[in-house]
């Protein structure tokens, strides 16, 4: 099972995702500290992601394109907060240029992970967004966030259930 929750709250300009997943929370870790296995599932299946770069660390940045079903790039970045492994991960997300510069132009999101045992082999994943305004929360959303999250969280089951070191 994937995805159990999704919340918004406008007034508060947040959203927030859960998840569930039959894994030890250190295998759920790696859906995002191994750059092969975020690439597999953080874009929608429509749009694949292509890491480019990987730092997951404090100040650490990852950058990455989206490519859509014609071709077109859409290019994003995360500038890392704090990273707690295996249970908490904090950043700035962003839209970015084609060389990978933020787009001043569309909002940045706080975005904080939580992966957290829930015992009997089960992890629960929280996924908080925070926007600058509700505004902002609306324009993004509007582009589609809520669906392309939720349709690429429905991609880690199966990448779970690979065996992986």
């Amino acid at each position: 099972m994937t995805v159990t929750t999704v919340t918004k709250n406008v007034e508060q300009a947040t959203m927030t995702i859960v998840a569930e997943y039959s894994a030890s929370p250190a295998r759920v870790w790696q859906l995002w500290a191994d750059p092969r296995q975020l690439e597999r599932w953080w874009g929608p299946p429509t749009h694949p992601a292509t890491v480019t770069e990987h730092h997951l660390a404090p100040e650490g940045i990852v950058r990455y394109y989206m490519t859509g079903p014609d071709g077109e790039r859409y290019h994003g970045g995360w500038r890392m907060i704090s990273v707690e492994e295996p249970s908490r991960l904090e950043f700035e997300d962003f839209f970015a240029d084609d060389e990978g510069g933020e787009n001043p132009d569309l909002p940045r999101t706080r975005t904080v992970v939580s992966i957290d045992e829930q015992g009997s082999g089960e992890t629960r994943m929280t996924i908080a967004s925070f926007f600058p305004t509700p505004e902002a929360m609306a324009q993004v959303l509007e582009m589609g966030m809520e669906e392309g999250i939720t349709q690429a969280l429905s991609q880690t089951d199966a990448i779970l259930a690979e065996h992986h070191r």
